[in-house]
């Protein structure tokens, strides 16, 4: 994402924190434009030592909770099997995630699957069970990674 996309997404997410009473802090801020320029998925300490270069004191509690706060708002997903954050591709709306992780390259891609929410939702319902999040993680090759390997 070149430094102009990156610009806009912080506007956007700047705009809707002020919606949601919010605040944008400059480390939360500075978190928000790190993820935005990473290709895929960065833990959180790989994240604190980039963000150390803005803001030399920051530690862990800080990364923590800028994590935290970006998660709580939508604007990061959190990669659970390789405990590693994404930016989320489109976080003005609350919305089941599934995510394709490339095992080669570290690729990260957000997609919607029609219909897998619902169908994940009516089975939980069958159950008796109430689905309040979801975030499905397809491990596997991306495109670029194939094209590579059949080269």
């Amino acid at each position: 994402m070149n430094k102009q996309d990156t610009q806009r997404l912080i506007r956007k997410a700047e705009k809707l924190c002020e919606q949601r009473g919010a605040r944008l802090t400059p480390a939360r801020r500075e978190v928000f434009e790190i993820l935005a320029e990473q290709q895929g998925a960065i833990g959180a300490y790989d994240l604190l030592d980039k963000l150390k270069v803005a803001v030399p004191n920051a530690k862990p509690p800080t990364i923590y909770r800028a994590l935290d706060f970006l998660q709580e708002h939508g604007f990061v997903h959190k990669i659970t099997s390789s405990n590693s954050y994404v930016l989320c591709s489109h976080f003005d709306h609350q919305h089941p995630v599934q995510m394709l992780i490339c095992e080669d390259c570290g690729a990260v891609q957000e997609i919607q699957s029609d219909g897998v929410y619902e169908a994940l939702k009516k089975q939980a319902e069958g159950q008796g069970f109430q689905v309040s999040s979801q975030t499905i993680e397809a491990h596997g090759s991306c495109k670029d990674c194939l094209a590579q390997a059949g080269a």
